[in-house]
């Protein structure tokens, strides 16, 4: 029998990438399509993209039979609500941020909002699925991570577990603005950002305390100083991080390469390049692109991750945790190559 999932937030960007992956999953059954506004209107009108949603699918207040619950919210909504559907059995996979971080008060200090369910966080699994796959399966609530955390962990992830560099990053990553959601801020009108590039967050981003977090996990403890500067750029989709690292003595190239094939030989997802790897041939799938470099003569490591912000990012990355959980093959639903040009 497919799964019953359910959508709570699927008028946004995000929601919209979660319906399109999920309504041609072979094993996935979308009964519900949530939101604040729209009711009653069918989904592939409201989102002009999923022409092939069925009419009788259509934007509602309830989450229905749903086994597993999707939610793409505004910070602190899905903690809200996420005990109740626990409570009730379901499964819950929030691709927000509010299961990210485990320690509550951080969600103070960054998010401004004091966690209203602080003992989901003690349980709530984080859904980097190349790192966390064993946790998955069978797991009650999902923190699927950010964008910006996604590319910027797979790419130092080998590298971080190896002991090859030292706990000192620079992160500088550019995305499109899609990654901002539905905004009608100022500064994401297209006379705005058209032909401009310009930086956000710093050193305040959300998601700093999130990459920091996974980044000590990773690397066996201890503290990570971390600066992270994001950029905004004038395109739809598409995400680069670059990072920084400074090698460890003793560490080459061949140590790095070995670490780098060794992590990520087997994954379904993630590809190392040969080449400078392009935010546009990740468009549209749920591919991370990423190529570690070595300046031998600076003794530093470069290594650049690149998705899309809205499927490997987002929704793709969800869904590849559903699979995980669920005991599917991880590349059910998600097996659309990159668009190209």
């Amino acid at each position: 029998m497919p799964v019953r999932v359910a959508i709570v937030g699927v008028t946004g960007y995000a929601g919209g990438e979660l319906a399109r992956i999920l309504l041609r999953h072979p094993e996935v059954r979308l009964v519900a399509a949530v939101a604040r506004s729209h009711q009653g209107e069918p989904l592939r009108d409201v989102q002009p993209h999923l022409h092939g949603a069925p009419d009788a699918l259509r934007i509602g207040n309830d989450v229905g039979d749903a086994e597993v619950v999707f939610t793409a919210l505004p910070a602190g909504e899905a903690a809200k609500q996420a005990p109740a559907w626990i409570a009730e059995g379901r499964a819950v996979i929030d691709i927000g941020s509010d299961f990210r971080l485990r320690d509550p008060k951080a969600y103070e200090r960054w998010y401004k909002y004091a966690h209203p369910s602080p003992e989901l966080l003690r349980e709530a699994v984080y859904g980097l699925t190349e790192l966390t796959r064993p946790k998955l399966r069978n797991a009650r609530v999902v923190a699927n991570p950010g964008c910006y955390p996604t590319a910027t962990l797979l790419a130092l992830a080998p590298a971080l577990k190896a002991g090859l560099i030292e706990a000192d990053l620079i992160i500088d990553a550019k995305s499109g603005v899609s990654g901002a959601g539905h905004n009608v801020d100022e500064a994401f009108l297209y006379g705005t950002i058209d032909e401009s590039v310009r930086p956000y967050g710093v050193p305040s981003h959300r998601h700093t305390p999130e990459i920091q977090q996974e980044a000590e996990a990773i690397a066996g403890g201890g503290h990570i100083r971390l600066t992270f500067t994001p950029h905004l750029v004038p395109m739809t989709r598409g995400l680069i991080a670059t990072c920084y690292a400074s090698l460890r003595a003793g560490v080459g190239a061949a140590q790095v390469n070995d670490a780098y094939r060794a992590a990520y030989a087997e994954e379904p997802f993630v590809r190392i390049t040969t080449s400078y790897p392009a935010t546009k041939a990740t468009l549209g799938s749920n591919w991370c692109l990423v190529h570690p470099i070595v300046d031998e003569a600076n003794r530093r490591l470069v290594v650049f991750g690149v998705l899309d912000n809205l499927v490997k990012g987002a929704a793709g990355s969800a869904v590849q945790n559903l699979n995980a959980m669920r005991g599917f093959p991880e590349t059910l639903g998600l097996e659309s190559l990159p668009l190209w040009p």
